[in-house]
């Protein structure tokens, strides 16, 4: 078991600069541009995937570093590129994500490389959770999966919303209720391959900010997988739904095992938002002259800065520990995954504004990208749990008290 360290290894210090490099020389250059586009930014995945970061040898890389470390380090250095292209190469990890959590070591081995392709043959995966009308709701999809014995195929049906690569994927990583009585536990994951019948992409969305990223809905007609395409086998889905009728605990849920896992780097790619938008304030202020003097020098500017420095170091501190603690299998008794995210989504909310508030005009015209930072920072208070979900599940786990 590797022992939590603030000191990177040799290996995670090269990736950090690898990665970083890539986001300065390839991803900020490009940055402005596909945000107005609004638009996959496939040149630069493409580039992303000639040089190994877009990848699933470098994913379970990530994943499987012994501290934890790797993947909320890239993930960071991405972001602080740009977050809406981060998520465009990052994107693809969430349906990993999936089937790690889970699926079994032989469908890891199976659909992990499909997630992702070839330099020559690029792949895409999506994670399809939220509904219409279950977003934080986990446990009331009405995507139904439905056994069908006779071919030993699953048929789901139902709409999918809010989905990261949704419609656009080869891979789409789907959770869907088998026994919705049971709620969130009786739900379970499914494989839905390339090609598949009956899965299409509905209304892709404008969005207000991460606009390098495809957000979608996908609709399941009918749609029909084969029995092994059920994330972690019929056997283990029996067994613990027998255990939910029983009134048994369950140590897992389809959704949750996963957001559990990448709530961390959710909160490093908010953490590369709030880096960047401190850095680019702290030059401006450093160089921007008011009233005969340079404004770091009054102490209204010089203390946000400070404060916004504490902040993204208090962040990442959340955030370290959170992914050693997942890596290493210590439990989140404090909720502390859900901490991390939390803490440096509203952190990436604050220190964007406060970029804007120092830079004035400046910093509310695209001709300077913290105005981008902050449209994007506001997602991180949203997705994969919202800030009041994320406060609930601490107050529940600090209580030991089934907090509404």
């Amino acid at each position: 078991m590797s022992e939590f360290s603030l000191d990177l290894s040799e290996d995670q210090l090269q990736i950090q600069k690898w990665v970083h490099d890539f986001a300065e020389d390839v991803i900020r250059p490009a940055a402005h541009e596909w945000d107005e586009r609004e638009e996959t930014p496939w040149p630069i995945i493409e580039e992303a995937a000639r040089i190994g970061l877009y990848s699933f040898d470098f994913m379970t890389q990530c994943f499987f570093d012994p501290g934890g470390l790797m993947m909320p380090i890239a993930n960071e250095e991405l972001a602080w590129g740009d977050a809406g292209i981060g998520l465009a190469i990052f994107g693809s990890a969430l349906g990993l994500a999936g089937i790690v959590a889970n699926g079994t070591p032989e469908q890891l081995g199976e659909w992990g490389p499909q997630c992702f392709g070839t330099p020559e043959k690029i792949q895409m995966a999506a994670f399809a959770v939220s509904e219409p009308d279950a977003g934080s709701d986990v446990s009331s999809l009405r995507t139904r999966a439905v056994y069908d014995q006779a071919k030993d195929e699953w048929v789901i049906n139902g709409t999918k919303t809010w989905i990261t690569n949704g419609g656009i994927a080869d891979i789409h990583v789907v959770v869907a209720a088998v026994d919705p009585e049971l709620g969130s536990r009786g739900q379970a994951s499914f494989i839905v391959p390339p090609g598949t019948p009956g899965l299409s992409a509905g209304q892709k969305f404008k969005k207000m900010g991460i606009r390098a990223s495809h957000t979608g809905e996908v609709i399941l007609d009918d749609v029909r997988v084969p029995g092994h395409c059920l994330l972690g086998g019929k056997e283990k889905l029996d067994a613990k739904m027998a255990r939910a009728r029983e009134g048994k605990k369950s140590n897992s849920q389809a959704a949750m095992a996963t957001f559990e896992a990448t709530r961390p780097s959710v909160g490093a790619q908010a953490l590369g938002i709030s880096r960047a938008a401190y850095e680019y304030a702290l030059d401006y202020a450093k160089e921007r002259k008011a009233f005969g003097r340079l404004i770091i020098e009054n102490q209204g500017i010089a203390f946000k800065l400070a404060d916004m420095k504490m902040r993204i170091d208090a962040s990442r501190l959340l955030v370290w520990r959170a992914a050693w603690m997942g890596r290493t299998g210590k439990p989140f008794v404090a909720g502390e995954g859900s901490m991390s995210k939390l803490y440096a989504g509203e952190t990436a909310v604050w220190v964007t504004e406060q970029a804007i508030q120092i830079m004035g005009g400046y910093g509310y015209i695209r001709e300077h990208p913290v105005e981008r930072w902050h449209r994007d920072s506001k997602i991180y208070t949203i997705f994969e749990g919202t800030s009041e979900i994320q406060r609930l599940i601490i107050a529940r786990a600090v209580s030991g008290i089934h907090i509404k």
